[in-house]
């Protein structure tokens, strides 16, 4: 059984890097009233929930009209609403997508090895179980923007240098590498690699702009920030739970997602790899996907329609009626063209073996505009997978090679993470290989 973090070792697990920074914080002589004190003030020191909180289960909120489970159909619109921490999956994959993302990468400090890494996990698992059950986290000078979780997930990747870091690169994934090289890519070094990934979600972004300076600050010793991506869809609430959102294209994205809950996707998104570190987890490719939607604008409905093998409209594929039809590619005009182009980014990217199928979980972004007035925007592709190789690499490829899509799209970053299985109330994330 992992030590509880408390005020009182926090100090330890963070020595070596910015402790001295922080001691006034986190000393455990904070006098009454002081900001110690009211970041700790009612924050369990081993690792169980306060009397007469009534959870059953160390380190988690209780049960009630605020829970709201992956997948669930309904939850409160007043920011109450929390995901669950703990289970054999880390949150915020299967979770129903929130409103509003942020992606941080991470690169390690000169120096940082297996046990600084192991004490940086313990500290941010601690961090993340208490934020996301609406509890402030240890040395919080701002508890009160904890009290609302807006269902809070964080979710940790481990890219592929840090298994060299950590004496564990036997243990690497094969698949968990630099992706190819792909014709269409302008990658950016900005917006690409990384030791880290901190996946932040909510609905609220109040609360994830918190959640995210809290994490930060506890890794900080161990780590500097390499880039911070974030992104949104439509508000919490303004559609139906379930309902496939639309990027900044107008395109509805994620139409043949495997569903969460089925054995379809547990065989495409988790890792089953019996007594292996991974098993649980799953691998996460990130894209940063650059919109040009200057000449976009400049395409008539028919030739987006053409494009991307779908109705705008409605999703439907142009053979079908409805969104979910399945697409008729052998469907000829009167002419004896195929109806949905051979180069369509529908045809370009299906996967006939739902085995074989990734999980979008797809955010749009927007820095803006230029000084000339051009939008600045675009996708974050978050695409989760039990095996890169065997399910995202190929349908890349297809993609790269002749996809009517690319005309409009550009990728600039791109970035792989190995993403752990969850961990029960003892235990932390990444335990299974750091440990």
């Amino acid at each position: 059984m992992a030590e509880p973090v408390t005020a009182l070792n926090r100090r330890r697990l963070l020595a070596g890097g910015a402790a001295a920074a922080v001691t006034a914080v986190v000393g455990p002589a904070g006098p009454a009233g002081s900001s110690t004190s009211a970041a700790v003030r009612g924050a369990p020191t081993s690792g169980t929930v306060p009397a007469g909180q009534g959870a059953s289960i160390p380190g988690t909120a209780p049960a009630g009209p605020g829970a709201s489970p992956a997948g669930a159909a309904t939850a409160p619109a007043d920011g109450s609403a929390v995901e669950p921490f703990h289970g054999p999956h880390q949150a915020g994959v299967a979770t129903a997508p929130q409103a509003h993302a942020v992606f941080v990468g991470l690169d390690l400090r000169k120096g940082v090895g297996r046990e600084e890494v192991s004490r940086m996990m313990r500290l941010l698992t601690d961090d993340a179980r208490r934020l996301t059950q609406g509890r402030a986290a240890l040395a919080d000078t701002e508890p009160e923007l904890a009290a609302l979780p807006a269902r809070l997930t964080v979710t940790f990747g481990f890219g592929p240098g840090l298994f060299g870091a950590v004496g564990r690169d036997g243990r690497r994934p094969a698949s968990v590498a630099p992706l190819p090289t792909f014709k269409i890519d302008k990658l950016e070094k900005r917006w690409s690699g990384g030791d880290l990934l901190i996946q932040l979600c909510a609905d609220d972004p109040l609360t994830l702009a918190h959640a995210l300076r809290m994490i930060v600050k506890d890794a900080r010793s161990f780590t500097r920030v390499r880039w911070t991506q974030r992104g949104f869809r439509r508000a919490a609430h303004a559609q139906q739970r379930g309902t496939t959102q639309r990027n900044v294209m107008g395109q509805l994205d994620g139409t043949v997602n495997p569903v969460p809950g089925t054995p379809e996707f547990d065989r495409a998104v988790w890792v089953q790899e019996q007594g292996g570190w991974l098993s649980g987890g799953t691998t996460l490719v990130l894209r940063r996907i650059r919109a040009e939607m200057e000449t976009w604008d400049a395409a008539d409905v028919v030739a987006k329609e053409f494009t991307v093998g779908r109705r705008l409209a409605d999703g439907a594929p142009l053979t079908g009626g409805r969104e979910h039809d399945e697409p008729d590619f052998d469907k000829l005009t009167a002419a004896g063209f195929p109806v949905i182009s051979e180069y369509a980014h529908i045809r370009r990217a299906r996967v006939a073996d739902p085995n074989l199928r990734i999980m979008r979980r797809v955010y749009n972004y927007d820095e803006g505009v230029t000084a000339d007035g051009k939008a600045d925007s675009g996708l974050l592709f978050a695409s989760y997978q039990a095996d890169i190789t065997r399910q995202f690499v190929p349908v890349q490829e297809r993609l790269a090679e002749a996809d009517l899509l690319n005309e409009w799209t550009t990728p600039i970053g791109s970035a792989v993470f190995a993403v752990p299985p969850g961990c029960g109330p003892d235990g932390w994330i990444g335990e299974s290989l750091l440990s």
